[in-house]
């Protein structure tokens, strides 16, 4: 039974890929700062992960015995602008969450992805793209996702001799409590194609960067 270790699992598209991954008969790990009772009624094996608590991140795989997939999903939108020092601060603990916790979580458990030949993926978004971003605003979220995406791609090139692949998944814009309702995406629709993209991951596609229906992003 191959393993997935999932992060924010108890809301949205972490509880959706918990959800799912569950069903088809993974051995899901799931963690989040506090539980749901939507989680909790998930045949799953839950975690308490703070994301901030870099400490608690690097020490998580003290925690696995084997792991097959990481889906790094875990994130929070920060300030929308940094005009004064208190949202600067707020903009550094996005960067905290969105980027660096992500990245030391992955070399945290990369011995045991590496044993089982597996995957390393980070949901970010297409507003990291530096290319495609047209309109400005959401300063932290987008500036954190672009240093994710950064982050994520020296990780792919680091570990590709280990024989795990690593990629950074857009799940489009879809209706959870960040993407709002207004989202023409509902997240098992969201989820089903990060899925299939996952699935077809290989050599050829280690450090890509990809939208929930197999498109590559520009960076």
């Amino acid at each position: 039974m191959p393993t997935l270790l999932i992060t924010g699992a108890n809301r949205g598209l972490g509880l959706e890929f918990a959800r799912q991954y569950s069903n088809d008969g993974w051995d899901v790990i799931a963690t989040a700062r506090t539980s749901s009772p939507e989680l909790d009624a998930l045949n799953v094996r839950i975690e308490p992960l703070d994301m901030s608590d870099l400490d608690a991140v690097a020490a998580f795989a003290t925690r696995l015995d084997a792991l097959d997939l990481l889906i790094a999903n875990a994130g929070t939108y920060g300030p929308k602008e940094a005009t004064r020092a208190e949202e600067a601060e707020a903009w550094l603990d996005t960067l905290r969450v969105n980027t660096v916790a992500p990245y030391l979580l992955a070399r945290s458990v990369e011995p045991l992805v590496k044993a089982s030949s597996g995957k390393l993926i980070a949901i970010t978004s297409k507003m990291g793209s530096i290319d495609d971003n047209g309109s400005g605003g959401y300063l932290a979220y987008r500036s954190s996702k672009t240093a994710l995406n950064m982050a994520w791609r020296n990780l792919a090139l680091d570990v590709r001799r280990s024989g795990i692949v690593a990629a950074m998944l857009h799940p489009g814009w879809v209706q959870t409590r960040m993407g709002g309702s207004s989202a023409p995406l509902q997240p098992d629709a969201s989820v089903g194609g990060m899925r299939r993209v996952i699935d077809g991951l290989g050599p050829g596609e280690n450090g890509g960067f990809f939208a929930y229906d197999g498109s590559r992003i520009p960076w």
